[in-house]
């Protein structure tokens, strides 16, 4: 086959450090999430939405047939961490955790977690972040240790 195809989706979770609640303001939030868009666009990863609320972060996106995980979520992390410390004084200390979670979505489920990443502000108001990465990780069966799950 002289062709390489690929058809990758990944649902990619991150926290900000600590949990810290920099994103309280939705502006922000939203320009933070396109920001984010655009990384995942010029890793050749495009982003079919981005979600979260003010302590983290839910980007479903199409993986590059030539793009590792670990390096889409270090770009993204690194280059969206200097861009927000630009946005505010009072986000000079804006960083994300340094862990994530990344999971395989199969295209059969994409329009559910759509519409799951687009309501986020609505889902955690009865949900905490930390009880959301528990029940997602179940979901896909990934065991974590809660010693290190939460910087």
């Amino acid at each position: 086959m002289g062709q390489s195809l690929a058809q990758l989706y990944v649902h990619i979770i991150f926290s900000t450090k600590d949990r810290h609640r920099f994103l309280i303001n939705d502006g922000l939030r939203e320009r933070t999430h396109a920001y984010l868009a655009g990384i995942c666009r010029n890793q050749d990863s495009p982003a079919l939405i981005i979600g979260g609320v003010e302590d983290h972060v839910h980007i479903l996106c199409r993986l590059g047939k030539q793009t590792a995980v670990a390096d889409l979520v270090r770009e993204a992390k690194r280059d969206s961490s200097k861009w927000v410390k630009t946005q505010h004084t009072d986000l000079s200390r804006f960083s994300w955790q340094d862990g994530y979670g990344a999971f395989s979505v199969s295209p059969g489920h994409m329009e559910e977690l759509r519409r799951y990443v687009a309501n986020q502000v609505e889902h955690h108001r009865t949900e905490s972040f930390q009880d959301e990465f528990r029940r997602v990780s179940a979901k896909y069966g990934v065991a974590i240790d809660e010693r290190y799950v939460w910087d």
